[in-house]
């Protein structure tokens, strides 16, 4: 699968297909088990993988059969692709693969299209009673959008992958709100009202109705996932939850606050704002983003410490000017690039800080910045490690 077609995490652009044309008829081939089994379609920039294990582990709790799909992966491949958490096993992975090289191969089947119809074809043989399937990118031209789900989720917009989805954000809502389906429900996160018009324009169209997170008037519980960010997910998590309340799916409220307290250890979410140690503290986040690196530094600047030490690396297509000028001027950095063909060269990446006031020296790998940030760091310090996903995939 990794090594005979391009991975768009990996390889940028050049994986990237403009169509579903491919997907549709590997479904077909696979004789559409995206068919047999309930689900719910989860799109958005920011949160949608933190929604997604937060319904998982709710609906695991209320006692059903949940499949969960969600890209990328920080270790391994089968992170993808679980069941009540547990992970697909790799000889289902290697039998699928056998079976189907021939079409793959002729068809010139993509990773992420592959992987889809893995997911799909394992959740319906496995008889799961709902998967959530997270977006990987965008939405309306995404491979999981073959899925005709019981709830749509939106989890919120922000400025990402313009290279496919559009440089505004009416653009990018028009690409996520592809996955409204008619007449079924969707719930929409954050919103302005550039977002909202283009949804409800949308859903209008279809005969959906639509949910907006802030507007849920329910209960208000914990979670288990330490972020501040994580209280916006949660309300739409909360929201959709309702909803499928409302349509007969048994979810009483003592079962969701089991659900949300339970997410890491039910689901296996790793990377999002973790603490991977205590003297010193490290705390490593996957926010990529402009969005999400707000939210994560925000947070950050309300930690209590001596001395901050940054371990930052990036992918190549990212804006550094909307950025860099959000991290912290009064800390050290340990610039280094993640070991993936689209990093970006730590150098350069240096180069690039300077110029917003981050200083700091240049590491060839992640390992190397992360230890030299452990050696200098005293009990009272903070290490935080982040910039991109396959950053923290490489330490954790």
């Amino acid at each position: 699968m990794f090594a005979q077609l391009p991975m768009y995490q990996r390889v940028g652009a050049s994986a990237y297909k403009v169509d579903l044309t491919n997907t549709v008829e590997l479904a077909l081939y696979l004789k559409n088990p995206e068919t047999k089994f309930k689900s719910i379609h989860v799109a958005g920039t920011n949160g949608k993988g933190s929604t997604s294990h937060m319904l998982a582990s709710v609906l695991q709790e209320a006692g059903y059969k949940v499949g969960l799909y969600t890209s990328p992966h920080l270790k391994d491949f089968r992170e993808r692709i679980r069941i009540n958490g547990k992970k697909i096993s790799e000889e289902y992975v290697v039998d699928f693969m056998n079976s189907h090289r021939f079409y793959f191969e002729e068809n010139q089947i993509s990773f992420f299209e592959m992987t889809v119809g893995l997911a799909f074809q394992y959740f319906a043989e496995s008889k799961v009673d709902i998967a959530v399937i997270e977006v990987g990118l965008g939405g309306r031209l995404d491979s999981t959008n073959i899925i005709t789900p019981e709830i749509s989720v939106i989890t919120n917009i922000g400025i990402d992958h313009t290279q496919f989805l559009g440089t505004t954000m009416s653009e990018i809502a028009s690409e996520k709100a592809g996955i409204i389906k008619k007449n079924i429900p969707v719930v929409i996160g954050r919103t302005t009202s550039v977002t909202e018009q283009v949804f409800r324009e949308k859903a209008s169209g279809l005969h959906s109705d639509v949910f907006l997170a802030e507007n849920y008037k329910g209960d208000i519980f914990e979670t288990d996932l330490k972020g501040g960010y994580q209280k916006e997910n949660m309300k739409t998590a909360l929201q959709t939850l309702s909803v499928l309340k409302a349509n007969g799916w048994d979810i009483e409220n003592e079962i969701i606050q089991k659900g949300l307290l339970a997410v890491v250890s039910n689901t296996g979410l790793l990377g999002r704002w973790q603490v991977l140690q205590k003297t010193p503290k490290v705390i490593c986040d996957t926010a990529h983003n402009e969005d999400g690196l707000k939210s994560v530094i925000k947070q950050l600047s309300e930690e209590k410490y001596e001395n901050l030490y940054i371990v930052l690396g990036v992918v190549n297509d990212k804006v550094l000017d909307d950025i860099l000028p959000l991290f912290p001027t009064k800390a050290i950095y340990f610039f280094t690039k993640p070991d993936i063909k689209r990093g970006l060269e730590e150098k350069v990446l240096k180069k690039e800080a300077e110029k917003f006031g981050l200083k700091g020296d240049t590491y060839d790998s992640v390992q190397k910045a992360y230890q030299a940030a452990l050696q200098q760091a005293k009990d009272g310090d903070l290490i935080y490690v982040g910039g991109s996903t396959f950053v923290v995939g490489e330490i954790i």
